[in-house]
């Protein structure tokens, strides 16, 4: 039987946070902010293991306590330059560590979507534990979206209907993602479905809400903690 397992890819610095430490250990309701995605993916009892791909040269890890994870987690300091290249990095290292076949499901998350829920969680694993491609949790888009040109003056007004906005995990079997992966320009690739499409397949868009939103601005840090928050309180 396939086995799951959940690898995030952690090598990044976070520039636009405009803050020295790297993003995923900026704190968050007093744990940095890596610790909330791990512990969602952790506690979840069909992952079997979880893999953190880090920066060679990363030095901030080691000054947390991780043991409440020891049983399930592995770490791996061979993150790349983009996201991409991590991602690669850490299924060659899950390959090399004899721990994975190749039709295991591997679930990608980001370090920067520390409100996904175990209802989120489940429900990816189980609408696509049986499909033929996999896919990832999405919403679709609400916002009117314009295209602007070089003088940020608005080009066109985009239709939505049909557009989805990409979220994680993103849930591929290891094979299949491994190949995906080494056959596009990681520089190119934003997310895992990226590369799948590249093989001309079509991974399936599992509903998520827009709790599970991905960190990038300083403004986002707050809304995070007030969602990680009421979360304790309940």
């Amino acid at each position: 039987m396939s086995q799951f397992f959940a690898l995030i890819p952690a090598a990044g610095s976070g520039s636009r946070m405009g803050h020295q430490l790297p993003k995923q250990y900026l704190p968050l309701v007093e744990k940095p902010m890596i610790y909330h995605a791990l512990h969602t993916l952790v506690n979840c009892s069909k992952i079997t293991r979880v893999f953190v791909i880090l920066a060679p040269d990363d030095d901030v890890w080691v000054r947390y306590d991780w043991t409440t994870f020891k049983d399930k987690l592995v770490v791996e300091y061979c993150g790349g330059d983009a996201r991409a290249e991590s991602v690669l990095n850490g299924l060659n290292a899950m390959y090399s560590s004899g721990k994975v076949d190749g039709d295991d499901w591997v679930l990608v998350h980001d370090a920067a979507r520390p409100c996904l829920s175990a209802p989120q969680l489940d429900q990816l694993i189980n609408e696509l534990s049986y499909d033929g491609v996999g896919g990832l949790l999405a919403i679709p888009v609400s916002d009117t979206l314009k295209r602007a040109d070089s003088d940020h003056r608005i080009a066109s007004t985009e239709p939505r209907a049909h557009l989805w906005q990409a979220q994680t995990p993103q849930m591929f079997r290891f094979n299949l993602l491994k190949d995906a992966l080494s056959k596009v320009d990681s520089r190119q690739i934003t997310d895992d479905a990226s590369a799948i499409e590249a093989l001309g397949l079509k991974p399936r868009l599992v509903l998520s809400d827009a709790y599970n939103f991905k960190v990038t601005y300083p403004q986002d840090l707050a809304l995070a903690e007030l969602i990680l928050q009421k979360r304790e309180i309940k």
